[in-house]
């Protein structure tokens, strides 16, 4: 995964998109478009319990981690924190740290090296 979205309630103030973080977790509708806030103690919950980390009990694959360290829309934390978790329940886990790039991943030589791991991540655990 490419610079994964794991805990929307820690990244909705660390993001370039608060917004995208209270529409999918409370609604169309929810976010005040000309009034950022940071989210109640409810709306808090909310995103805690739409996000990936609060379901980290039924993952059971091998998980490789990408993350473009200049990333604005998605904070490299979130990548990190997955990359943790998953290892501290002692699954199979690579990290990918590409310091240059941003959310996309995309210059030559980093998209290159993704693929790269990525295939052999695919012969190694399918």
């Amino acid at each position: 995964m490419r610079n994964p979205c794991i805990n929307i309630a820690s990244m909705v103030t660390a993001t370039d998109i608060p917004d995208w973080c209270y529409v999918e977790t409370l609604g169309i509708g929810k976010y005040e478009w000309d009034n950022f806030r940071a989210p109640s103690k409810e709306e808090n919950d909310k995103m805690w319990d739409n996000s990936p980390i609060a379901h980290l009990e039924n993952v059971k694959a091998p998980t490789l981690v990408a993350l473009g360290m200049k990333d604005r829309r998605v904070p490299p934390s979130q990548g990190l924190e997955y990359f943790h978790s998953l290892r501290a329940k002692s699954l199979p886990t690579k990290l990918l740290v590409y310091e240059d790039c941003d959310h996309a991943i995309d210059r030559v030589v980093s998209e290159a090296d993704f693929w790269i791991n990525t295939k052999q991540w695919f012969d190694k655990h399918l």
